[in-house]
């Protein structure tokens, strides 16, 4: 009998969240077009959770002022979420929660069926593209430390930040031809190329992977039951030697617990939190839930979820910005 499948009963309910979140994001943009003919359905908070931007300003906000900016606060409190889960699980965001790393995980798993072979760059061309996404989020860290407070609030608080969640439906409603031709690009490279997206340009990803450095948790492998069928290392997505080490500390790592499924020697590779206790694939869930659910529930819970930008002010920045 397969062991219950946690991670992707996770994956799927988060990518349920995202497509329950679009669908009322949509209904909500149709009643800012055209009041007199839609039914207002109310702006969903999670929206927020795709500008990552305004976010990481607005942690800065936070941090020189305390106080949390209210115009797209729920973007605030999930990427706080995010840095947390990341701190403590490593980066389980990215194979646990991340819609865009769920759907790069289906894309593998097409082009696994449908071409012969999937190309692996070698080491001396993948290393420097791995360096990629660190200079996209060197770049994004650069803007954001150089703003002064003044700077900070005046964007924060500028009607170009509190349209974002706006101009982002725009621009995946009415997708440009060059865009379009991007998103195909990459999609392509996904099917060819294993975690394409994850590896070599997400500085999302590149963000995580560092604090998850300090996390207490890792994978060890036992090396005095373990065979060397590498098993291990050919289910890893992110291509860790993982039969080569005795405790993965990479920043590729993100908690997959492929490699511990792949392994066929009991209790031979297992991640392992402080004092070598195993750290199961139900609990590693429910650690996930719980971390990102209780950061973002409290939010909800001190009334701290919703923005104070009203649906009429929605309005009339739609009609502005058309």
């Amino acid at each position: 009998m397969k062991p219950f499948p946690w991670r992707h009963a996770v994956q799927a309910a988060f990518l349920g969240l995202c497509a329950w979140i679009g669908v009322e994001f949509h209904l909500f943009m149709t009643w800012c077009a055209d009041p007199a003919n839609a039914a207002y359905v109310p702006h969903p908070p999670g929206a927020e959770a795709f500008l990552p931007i305004s976010a990481l300003l607005s942690l800065k906000y936070w941090i020189l002022t305390g106080r949390i900016c209210e115009l797209h606060p729920a973007g605030f409190f999930v990427f706080v979420a995010v840095l947390l889960v990341a701190l403590l699980l490593r980066k389980a965001f990215c194979a646990w929660i991340c819609p865009v790393g769920t759907l790069g995980e289906l894309l593998e798993r097409l082009g696994a069926r449908i071409l012969p072979r999937r190309f692996a760059p070698p080491r001396w061309v993948d290393l420097p593209l791995r360096g990629l996404k660190y200079l996209l989020l060197a770049f994004f860290a650069w803007t954001t430390l150089r703003m002064d407070l003044p700077a900070l609030g005046a964007f924060l608080y500028s009607p170009f930040n509190a349209a974002a969640d706006l101009r982002m439906y725009g621009f995946f409603a009415h997708i440009s031809p060059t865009t379009f031709t991007v998103i195909a690009l990459l999609a392509l490279l996904g099917l060819a190329v294993e975690n394409a997206w994850c590896r070599y340009l997400c500085p999302y990803g590149a963000l995580l992977g560092l604090l998850a450095f300090a996390s207490p948790l890792k994978i060890r492998r036992e090396a005095a039951t373990c065979t060397g069928c590498r098993k291990c290392t050919r289910a890893c997505p992110a291509r860790i030697q993982v039969h080569a080490v005795r405790t993965v500390r990479t920043d590729d790592c993100s908690a997959c617990y492929r490699c511990v499924a792949a392994c066929p020697e009991k209790a031979t590779l297992r991640m392992n939190a402080p004092g070598g206790r195993a750290v199961p694939t139900w609990l590693f869930a429910v650690l996930v839930l719980a971390l990102f659910g209780g950061v973002t529930g409290f939010a909800m819970a001190t009334g701290q979820w919703r923005t104070v930008i009203t649906p009429q002010d929605y309005r009339q920045l739609y009609l502005e910005d058309r």
